[in-house]
């Protein structure tokens, strides 16, 4: 099986060209699919002068939900993997991410951050952006009130699914709101999700961290109105 890498980029100079190196490490036979999301830094530029990559640009900025439909509809892989295109996510997950699909138990893989995670308040090695952790766990609750799941981590910038899944499931969401639609209409379809645990190197604003407290009462009202809505 192909295994087509999808990342969405926008104003991510400083991380790109590392991330897909440590991409192109990883052992499996696949391609991989960069967009470019119109971003006004210079990522366009080091992503032209990359080699072994399918590269396809936004004209104007669409958001990230957006990207990832470009990416998904140029793809030729028979399973999907949507990789973001800061360092905070580790590659060398992708085995473990793709095992529970190759051995046919799962068509698609979330990777969880959440599930036995140990959060520390006080200290030196205190878990870092608490406000983002709690926001997590809030949506994933409600992702499993709301359609009957045991799902630990909605928000995972790990997700990965067999093409075939997608391929009656409409997206319509341009920017971070992608997550949780997915989601939900994955789950309404009837499909379970598979979670692997995984380690993250989370990220600051200072660092080009984009998604904010806004994002998360967008996701509560998208995960409401697909509930009820197609």
């Amino acid at each position: 099986m192909i295994l087509t890498i999808v990342i969405p980029v926008f104003n991510e100079e400083a991380t790109i060209k590392e991330i897909i190196r440590r991409v192109k490490k990883i052992k499996i036979q696949k391609e991989i699919v960069v967009i470019d999301d119109a971003s006004s830094d210079n990522s366009f530029e080091i992503l032209s002068k990359l080699s072994g990559i399918k590269l396809l640009r936004h004209n104007v900025n669409l958001g990230k939900g957006a990207a990832v439909r470009t990416g998904i509809k140029k793809s030729v892989g028979e399973i999907i993997l949507i990789q973001d295109a800061d360092l905070e996510y580790d590659p060398n997950d992708y085995l473990k991410l793709l095992q529970p699909i190759l051995n046919g138990e799962a068509s698609i893989v979330y990777g969880t951050r959440l599930k036995n995670y140990p959060v520390k308040i006080f200290g030196k090695k205190h878990t870092p952006f608490l406000t983002h952790y709690f926001g997590n766990k809030l949506l994933s609750f409600a992702t499993r009130i709301l359609y009957s799941n045991n799902l630990t981590d909605m928000e995972t910038g790990y997700k990965v699914f067999r093409k075939d899944v997608l391929k009656n499931i409409k997206l319509e969401s341009n920017r971070f709101e992608f997550e949780p639609e997915i989601t939900a209409k994955i789950l309404k379809a009837g499909y379970k999700i598979y979670e692997v645990p995984i380690k993250v190197n989370p990220r600051g604003y200072d660092e080009g961290k984009k998604i904010t407290w806004k994002d998360g009462f967008k996701a509560i009202w998208t995960l409401i109105k697909y509930r009820f809505i197609n």
